[in-house]
């Protein structure tokens, strides 16, 4: 008999297009092997989720960008066809700060955390986050908000380049504008550019310190704080690989337990009062060897199913056991066990792993995704491939016309930091700072 209580649906979220979130198929495969009937609202039309034997319907999601009363109405117009309360899960930044506006109106036709303490929305918020480390002495990179392009230049003095520039609020990115959350930044004058888009960015723009990338120096942790604040389902974890390499998503990740980066968590839950699942993002600092929060996601990670325990939970069954208030299964944790996205890692999904191996696509039970990622996959990786062919000058061309000017290997970054990082607050840029107070 199942843990979950099956009379209770599921609902999946996401508002970010992304066709090959396999977060989101994790969820989807976990629910499902309980007997939970699970809804998908989001963009199935060309993604391998789809495909799941696990998910009973998929939905069509608001637009990127939708207001929240075009959320709130599919939200509804759902629950309607559903008729009967239902786990909500957001499962992308966008979809958990819209649910967590919409808690009363969504109430009670969804089952959502109690939220006594900070919203999603707060710490979602990346210029928040560094005061919100400052609060609960969890260790942040300097993060200065400059407000006019000379302060931009400040900042470059005081942190050095390289360094990262990311959108406080990256989830009113407007889509096809070609701008990233976050960006490696490597000269003044790419931050200036960056800098004067912040009007169509809907956000301000922060520049951070860059601490380099560097063996186990990359880690998470996730969890879902339960309504007495207690972390379930989760654990910490090392990037092993990561895409793009040294600075993206975790293409390999180990389940490692790490004492001080777990300590680290609940002090900030605690802190914080926060309810509901929450994926943690660490750079170690090569010097001093402390764990530095470089990103607090309220959400599941893509990656939360390497945090599968021996009572087969997880940070989504822990969701809905304590939403339905059904007891959550003392489990031990899987040192050792390893999860692999294969179409960014494909040889590390044949090597063996002692510890245990979970495959992001591909399933025994469910081989329906795995079969269609292949396909998807390599056309989206074809079509890819040409587009960059057409955009490739011709030979005669400078060097500087060949890629964006002041990017240091310019791709999305989710950690970053520097080793010499001593502070752990937000810092606003005043107009007598300089290089010199660096």
């Amino acid at each position: 008999m199942s843990q979950l209580d099956i009379r209770v649906p599921a609902v999946l979220l996401r508002i970010d297009p992304n066709p090959f979130h396999h977060g989101t198929l994790g969820a989807v495969r976990s629910l499902g092997r309980a007997g939970v009937e699970v809804h998908v609202i989001a963009d199935g039309t060309a993604s391998p989720v789809s495909r799941s034997q696990f998910a009973r319907q998929f939905h069509l999601p608001p637009p990127p960008g939708a207001g929240a009363h075009d959320i709130s109405a599919v939200l509804h117009r759902v629950a309607a066809r559903i008729a009967r309360p239902a786990v909500l899960i957001p499962m992308d930044d966008a979809s958990a700060v819209a649910v967590g506006r919409l808690r009363d109106d969504l109430a009670p036709a969804y089952l959502l955390p109690d939220a006594p303490g900070t919203p999603a929305e707060h710490v979602a918020d990346k210029a928040a986050l560094a005061a919100v480390c400052a609060a609960a002495d969890v260790p942040h990179p300097i993060t200065l908000v400059p407000d006019s392009a000379d302060q931009v230049a400040r900042a470059v003095g005081r942190l050095g380049l390289p360094l990262v520039a990311k959108w406080s609020r990256p989830w009113l990115l407007p889509p096809g504008a070609g701008l990233r959350s976050t960006v490696l930044v490597g000269t003044e004058q790419r931050a200036k550019e960056l800098y004067r888009r912040g009007d169509e960015a809907g956000s301000p723009l922060l520049l951070q310190e860059f601490l380099p990338p560097g063996r186990d120096r990359d880690w998470f942790c996730h969890g879902y704080a339960d309504r007495s604040g207690a972390l379930r389902g989760g654990g910490t974890g090392r990037k092993l690989a990561a895409w793009p390499r040294g600075a993206g998503l975790t293409a390999v990740g180990e389940w490692t337990p790490d004492q001080q980066l777990q300590a680290l968590a609940e002090r900030l839950v605690q802190r914080l009062g926060y309810r509901g699942i929450l994926d943690l993002d660490f750079r170690r600092c090569g010097a001093s060897g402390r764990h530095h929060l470089l990103d607090f996601n309220p959400r599941p990670g893509a990656q939360f199913r390497l945090f599968h325990d021996s009572a087969a939970l997880d940070v989504v069954r822990a969701l809905h056991l304590d939403l339905t208030h059904r007891p959550l299964p003392e489990g031990t944790p899987l040192p050792g066990r390893r999860f692999v996205v294969e179409n960014y890692a494909p040889l590390a999904a044949l090597r063996p792993a002692p510890g245990g191996l979970e495959h992001a696509w591909h399933a025994a039970d469910d081989r329906a995704p795995g079969r269609a990622l292949r396909g998807l996959w390599s056309r989206h990786v074809g079509r890819r491939a040409l587009e960059r062919l057409w955009r490739t000058p011709p030979l005669a061309a400078s060097p500087a016309a060949a890629a964006p000017a002041g990017d240091a290997q310019l791709r999305v970054v989710r950690q970053a930091s520097r080793p010499e990082t001593s502070g752990t607050r937000r810092t606003e840029l005043s107009d007598d700072e300089g290089p010199s107070s660096r």
